[in-house]
């Protein structure tokens, strides 16, 4: 058994989405690795998983992140 608890690091005012049970929390509660934030507010953290997709997608079209249709010079093949 360990003598001190690890707290998750955070503060109290900000809002996280915990991945692991699917709510949104103010503060911490959650250990770090299981939850999405800090966020402004608690409709922010709610919609998390919708912003996180949403830059994923934007991540994966970017062409600066995009080697699709690059020759080894890396311009494009022109």
């Amino acid at each position: 058994m360990a003598l001190f608890k690890r707290r998750p690091a955070g503060k109290p005012g900000e809002w996280y989405y915990c991945i692991r049970h699917g709510t949104v929390e103010e503060g911490p509660e959650c250990r770090a690795a299981d939850r999405l934030g800090p966020y402004a507010t608690r409709e922010e953290a709610g919609h998390a998983m919708e912003t996180a997709r949403e830059r994923d997608e934007a991540w994966r079209t970017d062409p600066r992140w995009n080697d699709e249709g690059r020759d080894d010079k890396g311009d494009g093949g022109a």
